[in-house]
């Protein structure tokens, strides 16, 4: 029997065991390490999830006592099993690991990729804040175009309770309350509702699909960071950043995708230097030459533009775009400049808890306020570090309306992001090909 460790970020990890090592009795895994996401180490992977082969369930430790763990348990193989670090991070926790005795192993997506009833759809990134989900949206609404009901399926954020996140089917926006979700996961699964898809989400995965599957057309797998799917997909989109050029061949899993996909979408061209660009399509052309090409704007748009112009103006971004995506913007700094923001204020000085130390991890963030809510505790962080910045008016450039979820003391305004084609083929074509090929319409299921 090999004794396995799992390093992971609550997702890809849980896949990963649940598919390739639950049911195995030739591999026992002794533990999990955790990283990236706040408060989800020391907990433990519940014997309800974690099979008959463990009725005491799986410890979570710190990724820190890698060396400690191997050594505590005999550990015979480490598996990576978390997404968006460069390759130099892979390979030193690979070197971590070898020195303390044991091998160092990456899944393949064949091993760890479910097969689904009905067709699926895939849409991934290179990096964590590429544009993917306006991308997701838009291929929602080609779906429905071509006369198909679409289900989406979100790649795991489960930072609660494992066993009762099992599996999460959101329909409205009721659901979330339901099912206490953070700000991360509201951002993620809020702008479909507001498009009539139902969501699903949670730990097990296969139990997941067969749900979806019996009320979707088509399955579209919604992925996070820059993770492969966890389904077998009959197309693969991936979305690369110009503003990060580059990265689509230095970042683990994201290279993965990016020879994998059969579109690769371009985006944030409308803001992106030209030498980026082709940076990017240079890329393309030696590494997947086959891919079809969309380039698309990241188009930034403000209800009511006039408010921002000759304002001091507190930018809130999305979290995970700005921390593990080592983003230094988001839509809402270029709809402050676009719209003529008189300031940035710097909420840096007025940060409290957590999100001072957050500023603190990623020194490379100025003059915004990433819009972390991990817990009931950082949400209230987040709302007082808002209300104590100096400024005339706050943007929430956040798929989210934080407004329903924090009381505010100063005037805001929503900024919405959405991505338009550049060239052709686009969205529209590519789908209509797609379900001529892959997907016919049929009757709706109920739910």
């Amino acid at each position: 029997m090999k004794k396995v460790l799992i390093l992971g970020a609550a997702g890809r990890d849980f896949h990963n065991f649940n598919v390739v090592f639950r049911d195995d009795p030739a591999y026992r895994v002794v533990a999990f390490t955790a990283t990236q996401i706040p408060n989800i180490e020391n907990r433990a992977y519940p014997a309800g999830l974690a099979g008959k082969l463990y009725p005491d369930g799986i410890p979570i430790v710190p990724e820190g006592e890698l060396e400690s763990t191997i050594h505590k348990y005999g550990v015979d193989a480490v598996v990576f099993s978390y997404s968006d670090v460069s390759h130099q991070t892979v390979m030193h926790l690979a070197s971590r690991a070898v020195a303390a005795g044991a091998d160092f192993w990456l899944l393949g997506t064949e091993r760890t990729q479910l097969a689904a009833q009905v067709p699926v759809v895939s849409v991934c990134a290179v990096r964590t804040g590429c544009g993917k989900s306006p991308v997701s949206r838009r291929v929602v609404q080609e779906l429905r175009a071509q006369g198909l009901r679409p289900v989406v399926v979100r790649h795991p954020m489960p930072y609660g309770d494992l066993a009762a996140e099992r599996l999460e089917r959101f329909a409205t926006l009721e659901d979330m309350e339901r099912y206490g979700c953070t700000i991360e996961e509201m951002e993620e699964y809020e702008p479909h509702l507001r498009q009539n898809a139902v969501v699903y989400a949670g730990v097990d995965y296969e139990a997941i699909l067969r749900q979806a599957e019996g009320e979707a057309d088509v399955i579209l797998w919604d992925g996070g960071n820059n993770d492969t799917p966890f389904y077998c997909s009959d197309l693969e989109i991936v979305v690369v950043d110009p503003h990060r050029a580059g990265h689509e061949l230095s970042y683990y899993p994201g290279e993965v995708n990016f020879r994998r996909a059969e579109v690769l979408v371009i985006n944030k061209v409308d803001t992106a230097s030209p030498e980026a660009i082709e940076a990017v399509r240079s890329n393309i052309r030696k590494i997947n030459p086959g891919a079809v090409v969309i380039e698309t704007e990241c188009r930034v748009t403000a209800a009511e533009p006039e408010r921002i112009k000759g304002r001091r103006v507190l930018v809130v971004e999305d979290g995970p775009t700005l921390t593990h995506g080592e983003m230094a913007f988001g839509a809402g700094v270029v709809a402050a400049q676009k719209y003529g923001a008189a300031d940035q204020a710097d909420p840096k000085p007025y940060a409290v808890g957590s999100i001072r130390s957050t500023f603190e991890r990623f020194p490379h963030l100025k003059c915004l306020l990433p819009a972390m809510g991990y817990s009931e505790t950082q949400r209230h962080e987040l709302e007082e570090t808002i209300n104590r910045t100096p400024c005339d008016l706050v943007l929430v450039a956040t798929p989210v309306d934080l407004t329903r979820l924090l009381h505010l003391n100063k005037p805001s305004l929503r900024i919405g992001y959405e991505v338009v084609e550049r060239t052709k083929p686009g969205f529209a074509e590519m789908i209509a090909e797609f379900a001529a090929h892959a997907a016919s319409p049929r009757k709706a299921k109920s739910a």
